[in-house]
């Protein structure tokens, strides 16, 4: 049986990765004591939107985010005709809001982008605007594999 050639893996895409930086970096606020407690502070809207889009290295991708997931939380929802607003506003392309930012709030679970069939009725013509709100996904996702770890370590170290 003849094995079938694979591509070269050129490492992870850009659009399935998240920027984590040293957990010591200058970059990020401490969240953990010396003993590896965790801390109470809490990061604020723009500290986790960098690690979505680092401002280090997508600084106008980081900016539109972080603008955009700010209105979200004013507003909890936003249909097509508040984008548009906020896309004059802001003088932002819309292929990079639409294309770059957009797509990867919902790929790693920030936003929702749920869809409303509406029929016209003296047309008779369906059409389906866009409603986007907040998710807990992020932080599902990411609760999940801090518990995960944390529960592979604290069984390890029950078996010594």
């Amino acid at each position: 049986m003849a094995e079938e050639k694979q591509i070269a893996s050129r490492g992870v895409p850009s659009s399935e990765s998240m920027y984590l930086p040293s957990f010591n970096s200058p970059e990020i606020r401490s969240f953990q004591d010396k003993d590896e407690k965790i801390t109470r502070n809490i990061w604020n809207l723009e500290e986790l939107t960098n690690f979505v889009f680092p401002k280090k290295y997508q600084a106008k991708y980081h900016e539109i985010a972080f603008g955009f997931l700010q209105l979200l939380i004013e507003k909890l929802s936003v249909t097509g005709g508040d984008i548009s607003k906020f896309i004059t506003e802001k003088s932002i392309s819309k292929a990079t809001f639409y294309n770059r930012v957009l797509p990867r709030l919902r790929r790693v679970g920030m936003i929702k982008i749920e869809r409303d069939t509406v029929v016209a009725v003296e047309s008779k013509r369906k059409f389906r605007p866009m409603r986007i709100s907040l998710s807990k996904t992020f932080g599902n996702y990411l609760t999940k594999i801090g518990d995960s770890w944390l529960a592979v370590i604290d069984d390890a170290r029950s078996r010594r």
